[in-house]
């Protein structure tokens, strides 16, 4: 049985490599025909653009605002929404949309692919995270219409409001404004506290949402007291909205000290927006690629802490990228715990395994050599004169799938474009599910065999 189990997850994950691809191949060539542009495109920046959307991390090598027709755009909207959701969640819904029954056998690869205990209940989990995200996405849409209606009238200006909600909750970054992101918005309330709203949302998980409205659903019942309303929620939900929040107050706070003075970003606006302008920098790096201040502007102090928060990404199960925030504080906590003398890593009153950590562990580390190996190979191909920071900004924003540009990316060689693509679509898929994809299946007699313990210096 455990054998079996085994099959279905690499199986599973073979599906995710694959379709993944597949949407991205089928995504450029769509964009590359002459219907979706509005001048020649090369087939790879067709790619590079299908891969970003796919993979909703935003970097770019044409502008989407003048490159692509009303066609183009929407198919692009079509990849963003895809790669935001997954492969295996939109399959799910075409298939409930048909009313087609999802066998047994699918629903043992949705549980593989949400990493859920039991089948119990799969298949109103993905309805919920479906309803949910098309619901967030339309009340989004609606605030960004008293934007967007009155700048650009009725029709195009729904349609950018669409466009520009998905994009933020799939934390795509990928606009259709210009070449300036959001920059001419920086003193705006209304976009930026949206945006802001959509990015927190998308990436802080799913599984966090319905945590969080189900004990408020039984606090408002009086089920659970009031005061309760935090202790009861999972460890994971804990970790994961306590890591956000610290993660989103230091990166505002540094931004806001570091820029404060820098005519190019912050140094013109008044403290109100200068704090606004700062938390919103703070939040794109949960992998959103949005930006109000231009990147290349920033000092590279700033940048070099935005690279950081950008390789952690958001947490799971939403659609953020990263090494994700709840591993990331595993492994201080884990730090923490072996400082004092302890033997257990701890948090909020319950035990974190052993099995987590190696996991958590492992995908730091996968993820960091991907970075290293990509950073390294760039700088080899592109001439000297390119500076290191803002080749490690690329590629921290590549693998943390988060769409930040020092305004690199359309200046590189073709070859480094493929490398980012690499780590953009290894950043989506996760590295651990390509590594054990291509490390083959355990072997079963690996279990049995034990091998004396030695211990090595290490320090």
């Amino acid at each position: 049985m455990k054998q079996k189990k085994r099959s279905i997850r690499w199986n599973t994950m073979g599906i995710l490599v694959a379709g993944f691809l597949l949407v991205i191949l089928i995504g450029a060539f769509l964009l590359w025909l002459p219907v979706s542009n509005q001048e020649p495109i090369s087939f790879m920046d067709a790619l590079f653009t299908a891969t970003t959307a796919v993979c909703v991390t935003g970097l770019v090598t044409v502008t989407p605002a003048t490159q692509f027709t009303v066609f183009g755009k929407v198919i692009l909207l079509v990849l963003i929404q895809v790669g935001g959701l997954g492969v295996i969640a939109c399959a799910t819904a075409f298939f409930l949309i048909l009313k087609r029954r999802i066998t047994v056998k699918e629903r043992v690869v949705l549980q593989e692919t949400y990493n859920m205990t039991s089948l119990g209940g799969i298949v109103g989990m993905v309805k919920k995270i479906l309803i949910g995200t098309f619901f967030v996405e339309g009340v989004g849409a609606v605030l960004y219409a008293f934007q967007f209606v009155p700048e650009y009238h009725l029709i195009k200006g729904i349609g950018y409001a669409i466009f520009h909600s998905v994009s933020a909750f799939c934390n795509a970054g990928i606009d259709i404004l210009g070449d300036s992101s959001l920059a001419g918005y920086v003193t705006n309330p209304l976009m930026n506290i949206t945006t802001m709203s959509l990015i927190v949302l998308g990436g802080i998980g799913f599984i966090v949402w319905y945590d969080v409205i189900d004990n408020g659903r039984k606090i408002y019942r009086r089920e659970v007291p009031r005061k309760w309303w935090f202790t009861r929620l999972k460890l994971h939900s804990k970790l994961a909205i306590v890591t956000t929040l610290v993660l989103l107050g230091i990166g505002a706070v540094l931004t806001f000290a570091l820029e404060y003075h820098n005519p190019e970003t912050l140094g013109n606006l008044r403290l109100g927006q200068k704090v606004m302008a700062s938390l919103f920098q703070s939040v794109t790096t949960r992998t959103a690629g949005f930006f109000t201040i231009p990147q290349a502007k920033l000092h590279e102090e700033t940048r070099f802490i935005s690279i950081i928060l950008m390789f952690i990404g958001g947490s799971p199960m939403g659609t953020a990228g990263g090494v994700k925030t709840t591993t990331i504080t595993m492994l201080v906590l884990s730090c923490i715990t072996l400082i004092r003398g302890g033997n257990d890593t701890e948090c909020f009153g319950r035990k974190i395994s052993k099995e987590n950590f190696r996991m958590g562990f492992t995908i730091v580390m996968l993820a960091f050599t991907v970075f290293l190996t990509g950073t390294t190979v760039i700088t080899i191909i592109e001439p000297d004169e390119v500076p290191f920071l803002n080749i490690m900004y690329e590629t921290a924003s590549a693998i943390g799938t988060v769409g930040l540009t020092a305004d690199l990316t359309p200046h590189l060689s073709r070859a480094s474009q493929v490398v980012i693509m690499m780590m953009m679509y290894i950043g989506r898929l996760g590295p651990m599910t390509l590594a054990l994809l291509f490390a083959g299946k355990p072997n079963p007699r690996d279990r049995i065999r034990e091998l004396p313990p030695e211990r090595i210096m290490v320090g």
